[in-house]
C-alpha cells in the first residue's frame, strides 16, 4: 500500500506548482498559520511567505501542511522548531510535515492519498495514516488537515529548505553508530564515544543519517561536545522511512560533507533503527557507506542481537570495533556475548574513557589534535 501511495503521490508533483491556490481570506489564515504551533520537523522552513492553503491536492511525503488537532492519544505534546515540547490541546492547530514512520515500538505509518483527517505519529511533527502501532502505546493523536502550506511557487515541502552542494574534502575519520533496534542505546552509544574522542583532544563533529525528525538526539550530541551536529532534515526530509537508496546515500554525502568543511578531525555517524529496517539494511549495504565509514560500533539490545548484528554487519565487510549499548547495562549479558565475540564488549561510559577510544582506534593518534 506504501510503494502505490508513494508512486501516486511523486506522479502528482509534477503538476503541482500549476496548480491554482485560493489566497488566504483577508490574511486571516495567515494569521492562523503564524499562530499555529510549527513542529521541529519544518523548522527550516521560513514560513513568513505562506501565501495560500491548498485543500484539494493529495500531499507527499515532505509537505507542510496546517492541521488541527482533534483527539488527543500517544502524543501530548509537540516538539516545537525552537526545540521545546509544548503541550497540546484539542483544538490546536499545527505546523507539520507529512511523512512515513517506521517504528516498531510505536507506529507504522504511510502518507495518505488525500487530506482527510489522520494521525500526528511523531512528537517531532510528522502527519501520516496509521497502519498498525505497537500494543504498548495509545492510539495515535488525532488531527484534521486544513490545507497544504504554498506560496508563490506552490506547495512548501522541507526539501525546499535544504543545505545546499558541500565541499569535496578528505574525509575525516569516520565511525558510525547502528543498532540492533529501536531503542538499542544507539544515540547514547554515540554520545558517549564523542566524549572519549574529544578526551582525546580531537574536534568532532556528528551528522544523524536516518530516522524520524526530532530534536532529541541532535542536542544531546551537541552536549556531548560536538562542534557541528546536523541532521536529515537539514538535508530537507522530515523523516527517511520509504526513502530509496539513492536518497539515503545523499544525505549521507551531503551531511558528511557540511560537517567535514568545518574542520573536525572526527566524525560520527547515527544510523537510526535496526539492521532489519529496509532503510537502513539498504544504506549500510551501499558501497558509498562501505567507502565512508572506517569503522562501525554495534548497540545491542541483548546478547543474541549482539552476536548475530555483528556477524550480520561483517558479512557485508564493515569493521566491527566494538559492541555496547543498552544490553551493556546487564554485566551477565556482556559476559555472554563477550564469551562468544571477537570484538571488545563496552559498556556505554567505557566508551567515554579517553584510554578506551585510543585502543580501539589505533590510527586516531596519527589525527590532529585540538588541544595541546
Amino acid at each position: 500500500m506504501s510503494n502505490g501511495v508513494v508512486m501516486n503521490n511523486e506522479a502528482l508533483r509534477s503538476t503541482r506548482t500549476s496548480h491554482r491556490a485560493e489566497p488566504m481570506r483577508a490574511g486571516r489564515l495567515l494569521e492562523d498559520v503564524k499562530s499555529a504551533k510549527a513542529a521541529y520537523s519544518v523548522r527550516r522552513v521560513d514560513l513568513s511567505d505562506v501565501s495560500a492553503l491548498i485543500g484539494d491536492e493529495p500531499p507527499s511525503a515532505g509537505d507542510l501542511v496546517l492541521a488541527r488537532v482533534t483527539r488527543l492519544g500517544q502524543h501530548q505534546h509537540l516538539e516545537l522548531n525552537n526545540g521545546r515540547r509544548c503541550r497540546l490541546w484539542k483544538g490546536d492547530e499545527i505546523v507539520v510535515a507529512y511523512g512515513e514512520r517506521y517504528a516498531p515500538d510505536q507506529f507504522e505509518a504511510v502518507v495518505p492519498d488525500d487530506l482527510s483527517p489522520c494521525q500526528l505519529v511523531a512528537g517531532g511533527g510528522i502527519a501520516a495514516r496509521v497502519l498498525s502501532r505497537h500494543s504498548g502505546v495509545k492510539p495515535a493523536t488525532d488531527i484534521e488537515p486544513i490545507g497544504l502550506l504554498a506560496n508563490a511557487q506552490g506547495v512548501i515541502n522541507v526539501k525546499s529548505a535544504a543545505l545546499g552542494p558541500a565541499p569535496i574534502l578528505r574525509p575525516p575519520l569516520t565511525i558510525a553508530v547502528v543498532g540492533a533496534s529501536m531503542n538499542a542505546g544507539k544515540t547514547t552509544t554515540a554520545a558517549n564515544l564523542i566524549v572519549g574522542l574529544r578526551r582525546l583532544g580531537h574536534l568532532v563533529g556528528a551528522a544523524k543519517i536516518t530516522g524520524t525528525g526530532s530534536g532529541g538526539d541532535p542536542w544531546l550530541l551537541t552536549d556531548a561536545g560536538a562542534s557541528t551536529v546536523l541532521d536529515f532534515t537539514d538535508a530537507g526530509y522530515a523523516t527517511t522511512a520509504g526513502l530509496p537508496a539513492k536518497a539515503l546515500e545523499h544525505i549521507m554525502t551531503l551531511l558528511s560533507g557540511h560537517v567535514a568543511s568545518r574542520g573536525v578531525h572526527c566524525l560520527v555517524l547515527e544510523i537510526a533503527d535496526g539492521l532489519l529496517q529496509k532503510e537502513t539494511a539498504m544504506l549500510l549495504e551501499s558501497p558509498r557507506f562501505a567507502k565512508m565509514v572506517d569503522a562501525v560500533l554495534f548497540a545491542a539490545s541483548t546478547s543474541m542481537s549482539a552476536i548475530a548484528g555483528v556477524d550480520w554487519l561483517r558479512r557485508r565487510n564493515l569493521t566491527v570495533a566494538s559492541v555496547s549499548g543498552v544490553m551493556t547495562a546487564s554485566p551477565l549479558a556482556m559476559r555472554e556475548a563477550a564469551g562468544a565475540l571477537d570484538v571488545p564488549v563496552l559498556t556505554i561510559e567505557d566508551l567515554a574513557t579517553a584510554d578506551v577510544v585510543r585502543g580501539l582506534f589505533p590510527t586516531i593518534k596519527h589525527l590532529p589534535r585540538q588541544f595541546a
